[in-house]
């Protein structure tokens, strides 16, 4: 069986790794052992990806993308080099860098990868994380909470039973988990986090200080011209890195803006604790995070066996001394907190490959799932309450039902509005889909009809939900990757087509992922009967993988062929589905 290779996918920088001899160890870039998360297009019209990219950022943001992980589960659009991507297009591309890497670095084809997500990423987040890995080629296998992952690093050295709290600051995303070790099983008991909380924020908090006394001073306002703020953003994050080790630093950057044709240098000594105030009440906010932990898990600080200290940004020496303080244990960063995420997922890798690795994984859903209802109260009909069908920190994979009924006895049709969050007002969650399920009938006469609904989540945290009428037999269901922010499976074929023939071709700026793009994006409602019958069974799933890879080319080719006004290849390809469409309905 082939390695199946640990991915790190982070905000800022990404790393894989792999199980070698019962030890994960990182797989390095040259002198590098993670790259940076950032994307770029040169004036050379060349795709960039890591250090090459995040050098250009400072004179071509415009052209350049970082922190596309936040984005990630979005209908957000980002433009590159003239282009239009998705994040998960985006992501791909750094995915695809790390297939090289691992490649070259194994000296074999690489095909399999365990992906790591933070473990308050939403379901559309997740399917866009998997949605990236297959894009840049890889069979996704599975898809683990990096606070999980971290702790099945540090798992493998621990011989006695622990129960750890992880905290997991990186650059764009933070997670706190309580995880427990029990003769070589991890279960994560309990999740809190920020997806929108980390590095960046530091970075852009520092920046925004300078930027401010550099307007008084100067008359000139950085924030307002876009590579000036890169520089400056960039200049931050520097400072930032070098107050973790020294009370006081210069950022300097010179000649960053002019002023009526003068140019103008930015100096400024800037010392760890005026960067420390600026970021403060976020560093709060990660603490409230850990009280939420140890609340649902109902446990006091002293019952816990250690911190572990996960990310780029727990090296800031105020995070240490914040969860020191707050929990009075000293916290413990033995193996590098940027690598440990990817080393992690790496032993996840090796479990799934049935290599001898002493550990299982039991995960947790950090939020709770379930559905939009009505109650009657005091014979007033109350509606958008919330019924919760799976509550947070729930062990995954898990299976919930419950039954629903109509609101009238003559009511034929239910809407299923499935929602995540904590919230008793449906609305005020984050919605994640929903779909309607007609022709229910009551068991008897003038009785309210009657609906089981299944939530059933899968060991990457991805929901299905199923309804069935209980009268009738009847059955609708929804995965939840289905959202608009998720690709088809026709897009996922063209943008993994497209990334290969970028990186191969690697040169016009009108290149094929704008042509893929543009053609998927055609209404099925216009195509043929013939493509409806082909559409009909990709959303079905009786074709083996091969077939479906084969069939949803094929559609998307014709797709191609009516745009670009081809007839003649359009009448090619329509014969050549007629024959596909018999040898796979026989």
């Amino acid at each position: 069986m082939s390695k199946i290779v640990g991915i790190d996918l982070g905000t800022t920088n990404s790393g894989v790794s792999i199980v070698q001899n019962g030890v994960p160890i990182m797989l390095p870039n040259g002198n590098e052992r993670i790259i940076p998360s950032v994307v770029g297009y040169s004036p050379q019209q060349t795709w960039l990806v890591g250090t090459p990219a995040r050098n250009q950022y400072v004179f071509a943001p415009e052209n350049t993308v970082r922190s596309i992980k936040r984005s990630m589960g979005t209908e957000t659009r980002v433009y590159l080099g003239g282009h239009e991507f998705t994040p998960q297009e985006v992501s791909a591309f750094v995915l695809r860098e790390l297939k090289t890497i691992a490649e070259r670095d194994l000296g074999e084809e690489v095909t399999d990868a365990v992906i790591t997500v933070p473990a308050y990423f939403s379901d559309a987040a997740r399917q866009a994380t998997r949605d990236a890995g297959e894009i840049a080629g890889f069979n996704v296998r599975r898809i683990i909470n990096e606070p999980t992952s971290a702790a099945l690093a540090y798992g493998l050295n621990m011989a006695e039973d622990q129960l750890v709290l992880v905290y997991d600051l990186g650059g764009g995303t933070f997670d706190v988990s309580l995880v427990e070790l029990m003769g070589g099983i991890v279960e994560v008991r309990a999740s809190h986090g920020n997806t929108r909380l980390g590095g960046d924020d530091f970075d852009e908090r520092l920046a925004e200080r300078i930027a401010g006394t550099f307007e008084q001073q100067q008359g000139v306002d950085l924030r307002q011209e876009r590579r000036a703020w890169a520089r400056l953003l960039r200049a931050a994050e520097m400072t930032k890195i070098a107050l973790t080790t020294q009370p006081y630093t210069w950022m300097k950057e010179e000649y960053i803006t002019e002023r009526r044709g003068v140019p103008l240098h930015l100096e400024y000594e800037v010392s760890r604790y005026e960067f420390e105030e600026a970021i403060e009440d976020l560093l709060a906010q990660t603490i409230e995070s850990i009280d939420h932990v140890l609340s649902d898990a109902n446990v006091e600080p002293e019952g816990l066996t250690q911190v572990l200290m996960v990310g780029g940004s727990s090296r800031v020496p105020a995070v240490w001394e914040l969860v020191a303080n707050t929990l009075n244990i000293e916290p413990q960063m033995t193996i590098n907190p940027e690598e440990v995420v990817a080393l992690g997922a790496g032993v996840q890798g090796a479990i799934i490959a049935g290599e001898p690795i002493d550990a299982i994984l039991v995960d947790v859903t950090p939020y709770s799932l379930g559905i939009a209802v009505a109650d009657t109260r005091f014979g007033r009909l109350i509606t958008d309450r919330y019924k919760v069908l799976i509550h947070r920190n729930t062990t995954i994979p898990v299976t919930k039902s419950d039954i629903f009924t109509t609101v009238h006895p003559d009511q034929d049709t239910i809407k299923i509005e499935v929602y995540q969050g904590e919230q008793p007002v449906a609305s005020e969650n984050i919605p994640l889909g929903n779909f309607l399920i007609s022709g229910l009938e009551p068991e008897f006469p003038g009785e309210l009809a009657q609906v089981t609904v299944e939530f059933d989540m899968d060991v990457n945290g991805i929901l299905n939900v199923t309804a069935r009428d209980r009268k009738t037999g009847t059955v609708e269901s929804i995965t939840l990757e289905a959202s608009r922010a998720r690709l088809s499976e026709i897009e996922l074929l063209a943008a993994k087509d497209a990334l290969e023939e970028q990186l191969i071709e690697d040169s016009t700026p009108t290149g094929p992922i704008v042509e893929a793009q543009g053609a998927v994006v055609l209404s099925l409602g216009e195509n043929t009967a013939l493509v409806e019958r082909a559409e009909r069974l990709l959303d079905g799933d009786s074709l083996s993988q091969k077939d479906r890879d084969q069939l949803a080319k094929l559609v998307l080719n014709i797709h191609v062929a009516r745009g670009d006004g081809n007839q003649d290849r359009l009448d090619i390809l329509l014969e050549e589905l007629l024959d596909l469409l018999f040898d796979l309905e026989r």
